[in-house]
């Protein structure tokens, strides 16, 4: 199958030469040349423009996009829409926010274009270890594009599935992604506790590796923190600042939207965003409200 990507970060590349080693013909396109050399070199076609990969593809032409969310996905398929024709195919790969997909499918579907949304999860490792996909739109165009998924998935039959309608993909992965907001947090505050009891002199890594095997809470998460603390158990190399893409936001506005309770995914996002406050005005006025009622001490800064 011939297929043409968009968009060759880190993972777009991986995803491309995933997909060569299962003998698909992959037609790379970037906004960079070096990006599309790097893949040319892994066996994949390059196209130096959309009219290049266009003309590369045979109707009716599989288009994935692993571009930013947002305004570069809009502005890539109004490019785009001139060049296609009834029939071809765009999937959408990247994080975007669901009810953008939905109203990007209405819109393409006037053209009689295709829009497939798969959430993918897997980062850099997917090169390895194989693709979580979650994928929403038309049932009978997402099954023919089975040869894909399966060769992009950690097995044929395993880490990818169709979710439902355009845009029920995006969401799951959205949810997926705060889902992770949530456990990430976790594991941080409870090797955070380990560190502050200083009397123990714990080995945090240890305990992550014990915690690896045997334990309910071992996961892929956990061994990536493993990993990262025999490198540098105090991490001082790493600043204390932890951004967020988007998807654990609207994680939480989804919940509110819906009615539901979601604390633990709520608190976690609270948590990126306390982590880039190195002012943190909000405890200065606590302090000040400390002092001003209860007469306690204040810090002063030197």
């Amino acid at each position: 199958m011939k297929l043409g990507m968009i968009g060759l970060g880190k993972m777009g590349a991986n995803m491309s030469v995933r997909l060569i080693s299962g003998d698909h013909v992959v037609v790379g396109n970037a906004r960079h040349a070096e990006s599309v050399n790097r893949v040319v070199e892994k066996g994949a076609i390059g196209a130096y423009s959309l009219d290049e990969l266009v003309q590369e593809l045979t109707p009716p032409r599989i288009i994935w996009l692993m571009i930013p969310a947002g305004d570069p996905v809009d502005k890539t398929i109004q490019a785009l829409l001139p060049k296609l024709e009834p029939g071809d195919i765009i999937i959408d790969g990247g994080n975007s926010n669901y009810k953008d997909t939905v109203r990007r499918a209405a819109m393409l579907k006037e053209s009689s274009i295709h829009l497939v949304d798969v959430g993918t999860s897997g980062g850099v490792w997917g090169l390895t270890e194989g693709y979580c996909m979650m994928i929403g739109g038309e049932e009978e165009v997402v099954k023919n594009l089975r040869p894909i998924f399966e060769t992009l998935a950690p097995a044929p039959d395993k880490g990818w599935g169709y979710v439902g309608p355009n845009g029920a993909g995006h969401l799951v992965k959205m949810i997926h992604n705060g889902i992770e907001y949530g456990l990430m947090e976790a594991y941080a505050e409870g090797f955070a506790i380990l560190k502050q009891k200083e009397d123990f002199n714990l080995d945090l890594h240890q305990i992550a590796e014990i915690w690896r095997y045997g334990s309910v809470i071992r996961s892929w998460l956990l061994d990536l923190t493993a990993e990262a603390l025999v490198k540098d158990p105090e991490l001082r190399d790493i600043e204390p600042f932890v951004s967020d893409s988007g998807e654990g936001r609207w994680t939480v506005f989804e919940a509110i939207d819906q009615n539901v309770a979601a604390p633990i995914i709520t608190l976690a996002l609270l948590q990126r965003l306390r982590s880039r406050d190195k002012e943190s005005f909000s405890d200065r006025v606590l302090a000040v409200m400390r002092q001003q009622f209860g007469g306690h001490a204040v810090k002063r800064r030197e």
